[in-house]
């Protein structure tokens, strides 16, 4: 195997592209110079829109259409008021991959399947995966409790052949994965590829800061943490001064600070205080929640915003999978694809009793 040969799989028949690889929709990071340069590579990309307008998201997807003719895909929030506008555009558009952070409805997925639009929600437990599959999503990602952001307290090594084992749909691995040796074990398990945030997130096509692109390429595994005082979810993310300043605060100053983000992102995003108040109820519903922590939830793009576009590391949170505490450098997309490709031709080449045949 060559650096430019491909590993056939489910993942690669469905959506089309040349590699097992997904750069996932990162809020604030996953835009179009991303996108365009992953897929150009021959992975997957997704273009982020949970942080866009609908004009700004159309505007983003027919930017990615100039930069590249390979397919790509846009998450969508299943839960957002404006949802069925964004399916609509992400139809007539053309896109070819809709990706959902929250499992979207059974009628919801029906309505982009008979777009011809490949659906794939994530999900961080079989339930979840089970559940989609019934309702007709066309694969589902599954990560680990080490993947960055919103996360789960079960590895991947646990989780992922719990899904393999329980969906008929491909599975792709996320959380934990840098290299084609991670690669190679996520196909052994049964998956039909991987996706990789933190990975992309640390590239030279990526359009986050240099100050904080360091600040992820000098931490090691011990300095990044989990935490609920974000949102109130786990979640995980490097050590900051934001984080540290969260973990210390009381309920009052938390609030007073949740409000003054909430304001921000009213501005930013155009949506009304009923907007904020209804997708707020919605992250709230079956879990235990302060108001505070309610509206953190609904406006934690404003703290991905501080870093990950303003470079403020000290004022923002910034999202990580543990496996930026092993990467050190910042090569461009098609460097990292070609890459990884090549350490898991060797990585198959070298398995015992002829396994790689």
């Amino acid at each position: 195997m060559t650096a430019t040969t491909g590993i056939e799989t489910p993942l690669t028949r469905l959506v089309g592209v040349r590699h097992p690889l997904v750069q996932t929709g990162m809020g604030w990071v996953a835009g179009p110079r991303l996108v365009s340069a992953a897929a150009n590579a021959g992975a997957l990309g997704i273009l982020a829109s949970a942080t866009m307008t609908v004009e700004q998201l159309r505007a983003a997807v027919r930017e990615v259409k100039s930069r590249t003719d390979a397919p790509f895909g846009v998450n969508l929030r299943a839960d957002a008021g404006d949802a069925a506008e964004r399916v609509r555009l992400v139809v007539a558009e053309g896109v070819r991959v809709a990706s959902f952070a929250l499992a979207p409805s059974r009628e919801l997925i029906a309505r982009l399947k008979d777009a011809g639009v490949v659906v794939i929600p994530s999900v961080g437990a079989r339930r979840h995966a089970e559940k989609v599959a019934a309702w007709g999503a066309d694969a589902v990602v599954v990560q680990g409790g080490e993947g960055g952001g919103h996360t789960g307290n079960v590895a991947t090594t646990v989780l992922l052949p719990q899904v393999v084992d329980a969906v008929e749909i491909p599975v792709i691995a996320a959380g934990g994965f840098f290299d084609g040796r991670g690669l190679v074990a996520a196909l052994a398990y049964g998956a039909a590829g991987v996706a990789m945030g933190t990975r992309f997130l640390l590239t030279s096509d990526s359009t986050v800061p240099p100050a904080v692109q360091a600040r992820y390429l000098a931490a090691a595994a011990k300095d990044i943490t989990v935490t609920t005082k974000v949102d109130g979810l786990p979640h995980r993310m490097l050590r900051s001064e934001l984080v540290e300043t969260l973990e210390r605060s009381g309920r009052a100053a938390a609030l007073l600070r949740a409000v003054r983000h909430a304001a921000s992102f009213k501005k930013l995003s155009g949506l009304s205080w009923a907007q904020m108040v209804r997708d707020g109820l919605a992250m709230k519903h079956g879990k235990d929640l302060s108001w505070s922590q309610v509206l953190l939830a609904a406006n934690t793009p404003m703290l991905l915003k501080a870093s990950m576009v303003e470079g403020r590391t000290d004022l923002g949170v910034m999202a990580s999978g543990q496996v930026a505490g092993v990467i050190e450098d910042l090569p461009s997309c098609a460097d990292l694809v070609d890459r990884i490709m090549a350490e898991a031709g060797r990585a198959l080449a070298g398995l015992p009793m002829g396994a790689a045949d």
